[in-house]
């Protein structure tokens, strides 16, 4: 139990930082330095969206577990995660971008990997010793 724990820790992360990073890229860059956006300067409004539930998405891997704060929010952060990611991967099978979405693959795998590690094999407990 203590290396699964281990493995959903690092998964947290690795699953977090990429999406605090660009999403806040998203949020705070204006829209004409997204270049590596190309589909940025088309749908502004969706850009600043989607970067403001990276970055909650990302905090909410992260926080909860830390803190041990709401813990059970980290799994329900996760499902949330995998949902955007795998709408990405939509978005970029409608735009002919079939090509891209190999990262939203395996970012996808990492959220459901994380839900069900949290919600059921190794849940994180509150400051009281529960789950609440």
């Amino acid at each position: 139990m203590k290396t699964l724990n281990v493995l959903l820790w690092i998964a947290q992360f690795v699953l977090a930082l990429p999406l605090v990073v660009f999403g806040g890229m998203k949020l705070f860059l204006p829209i004409e330095q997204l270049g590596i956006l190309p589909w940025a300067a088309e749908h502004p409004f969706l850009v600043r969206f989607t970067g403001s539930f990276d970055v909650l998405g990302g905090l909410g891997l992260l926080l909860p577990a830390l803190f041990r704060i709401k813990p059970q929010l980290t799994p329900v952060a996760a499902i949330g995660c995998t949902a955007i990611i795998l709408a990405g991967a939509v978005f970029h099978i409608m735009r002919n971008e079939a090509h891209l979405i190999g990262m939203n693959i395996v970012f996808a795998a990492l959220g459901v990997f994380i839900a069900w590690g949290r919600f059921s094999k190794a849940p994180i407990y509150g400051r009281q010793g529960n789950l609440k």
